[in-house]
């Protein structure tokens, strides 16, 4: 099983923001936003805080996908 935030980036330029934006805004770390761009694991109080910052829910920010 692999996590893909590729919804996620997706989401962010459509909304005309970068990385830097949704830290600040979502009031996570830079450690949250590495993790996110290498498909690792995070927190689920990190995928709240980006939700509740974009408006949206888990399933339009993260999917998993199995090979």
């Amino acid at each position: 099983m692999v996590i893909s935030y590729d919804k996620l980036w997706k989401l962010l330029i459509d909304r005309k923001m970068n990385k830097t934006d949704l830290k600040d805004q979502a009031g996570i770390t830079y450690n949250v936003i590495a993790r996110l761009g290498k498909g690792e694991s995070v927190s689920l109080e990190s995928l709240y805080k980006i939700c509740k910052c974009l408006e949206c829910n888990i399933g339009n920010i993260m999917e998993f996908k199995y090979e």
